[in-house]
Order: structure tokens, then sequence, then C-alpha cells
């Protein structure tokens, strides 16, 4: 008595990107809308609460102008935008292509794990950049008001 046949799995190398590709593919939808939606012109994204109730830059503040410039190639103008968020898409980048490439050729996945050292590094970092761009030795760290 012959089985009936099976649908066939996907091959391994198949099965071992679709995580990676699922996240490249969730991070690609918003930032096509961002690059179509231009954040310079008003009404179309919410105001920061932060810089509402304060009057200062958060550390996030210029973010979608950031990806906006950067989508169009304008690395300059993303810079000025949050010169943090480029550092921090380029570590995302690398730690991507890490993910990727270790599911493409089979290896362990690589690992993400931040100690509390590491965690107070970053901490520290944000909180400098943000002290720094509100005040007017940092002015160019601070985006420009709509």
């Amino acid at each position: 008595m012959n089985a009936a046949p099976t649908a066939s799995a996907p091959p391994p190398v198949l099965r071992r990107l679709g995580p990676p590709l699922a996240a490249l593919a969730a991070v690609a939808v918003p930032t096509a809308y961002i690059a179509s939606v231009d954040p310079n012109s008003p009404g179309h994204y919410p105001d920061c609460p932060f810089l509402a109730a304060t009057g200062w830059w958060c550390p996030g503040c210029g973010g979608l102008r950031c990806v906006h410039a950067l989508t169009h190639g304008d690395l300059t103008t993303a810079l000025h935008d949050n010169a943090l968020a480029v550092l921090l898409f380029a570590v995302l980048a690398v730690l991507w292509l890490r993910w990727a490439w270790a599911a493409l050729t089979g290896g362990p996945p690589p690992r993400a794990a931040v100690g509390a050292r590491r965690w107070a590094l970053i901490a520290l970092l944000v909180l400098v950049f943000t002290a720094v761009r509100n005040l007017p030795v940092g002015a160019g760290l601070a985006p420009p008001l709509i």
C-alpha cells in the first residue's frame, strides 16, 4: 500500500532564513511608508510629547526625519536630524547581517545578550546625547523646527 504524498518541507536554508527575512520585512514596510510620507511636512505625524511638555529634544526627536533622509540617500541631513539614530541603525544593520549570515551558512545564531555594564554605557550615551543636543554647544545635533 502506497502512502499519500506529503507536501515537501522547504529546504533547510529557507527555513533558517525565514526569521531574519521576516524581521527585515517588518522593518521595511514602515520604512517605505516614512520614505514616501515626508515627516518634514506638518500634519502627517504626531508631535513629540516630551518636546511639547518640556521644550527639550528627546533622544528620538528627528528620528522619522532621519529615516526619511536615509531612505533618500542624504546621510548629512540624517546625521543632523538624529545622529544617535544613525548609529543605532548601523549597529542594527550589522547585527542583522550577522544573523542572516549565520542562518544562510547554518551556523549558530549570534548572541544578542547585553550585560549590565553595556546597558549602563548605552544609557549614559543616550543621556549625554540628549543633554548635549539641548545645549547651545550641541545645536548641530538638534533637528530643525518644522
